[in-house]
C-alpha cells in the first residue's frame, strides 16, 4: 500500500465509520484509479480523491461536501485536493477538469454496478454483463433513488460511450475485489 492510500484510508477510516459508505468509498477508489490509467492522470492521486470524495457525508449528510474542507485541510490536504473532492457536487458551477468529470461519472454508477451484481443468483461482478446493467437501467422500481439522467450524462460529459463506461467500470471493479487492500471491507 502507497503512502498516499494509506493516509487516505487511515483519513477516511477516521472520520467515516459505516460499513456501507466505506464501501461506496472503497469503489469510487477503483474506479478512479482505473480511469487515471487510462486517460494518463496519477494513479495514485485519483484513488486518493475517490477514495476521500464523501470524507464528510456521515456527519454531514444534508450539507455534503461542504464540510470537506475543513476536514481535508485540517488532515494536511492542499486546496487542489479539497476542489476536486468538492468537485462531485451536482450543483458544481465551476467547469470541470478530467478527474473531476470522471469523479461525478463514478460516484453512482459504481454503487448500480455492484447493486445490479448483488441481485444476480452468483452475487459477482465477473458474470455481469452490460446487458444486464442497461436492463436494470429500465427498470425504474431498481434503485430507484438513482438518477438514471446522471449515470448516463456523467459517461457523455467525460467523452465516453455509456456501454464503454459500464463495461470499463463493471471490469475495473471485478478485477480490484479480488485485491488484498479490498479484503478488509468486501465490496460484495
Amino acid at each position: 500500500m502507497t503512502e498516499t492510500r494509506q493516509k487516505a484510508w487511515t483519513v477516511l477510516r477516521k472520520h467515516v465509520s459505516s460499513e456501507v459508505l466505506l464501501k461506496h468509498c472503497l469503489a469510487v477508489e477503483i474506479a478512479m484509479r482505473a480511469y487515471a490509467g487510462k486517460f494518463g492522470g496519477d494513479v495514485e492521486y485519483w484513488g486518493a480523491v475517490g477514495l476521500l470524495h464523501d470524507v464528510d457525508f456521515e456527519k454531514f449528510p444534508h450539507d455534503h461536501p461542504h464540510h470537506a474542507r475543513e476536514i481535508l485541510m485540517a488532515e494536511g490536504y492542499d486546496d487542489a485536493m479539497v476542489i476536486d473532492v468538492e468537485s462531485h457536487c451536482r450543483t458544481w458551477e465551476s467547469e470541470r477538469n478530467q478527474l473531476q468529470k470522471t469523479l461525478l461519472a463514478v460516484d453512482e454508477m459504481t454503487g448500480f454496478i455492484i447493486a445490479c451484481a448483488l441481485v444476480r443468483p452468483d452475487r459477482s461482478l465477473d458474470n455481469l454483463e452490460v446487458k444486464s446493467v442497461l436492463k436494470k437501467m429500465k427498470d425504474k422500481a431498481f434503485a430507484r433513488a438513482v438518477n438514471r439522467d446522471t449515470l448516463t450524462g456523467g459517461a457523455a460529459d467525460m467523452g465516453v460511450d455509456f456501454a464503454e463506461h459500464l463495461a470499463f467500470l463493471t471490469q475495473a471493479l471485478a478485477m480490484a475485489v479480488k485485491q488484498p487492500e479490498y479484503q478488509e471491507i468486501p465490496l460484495l
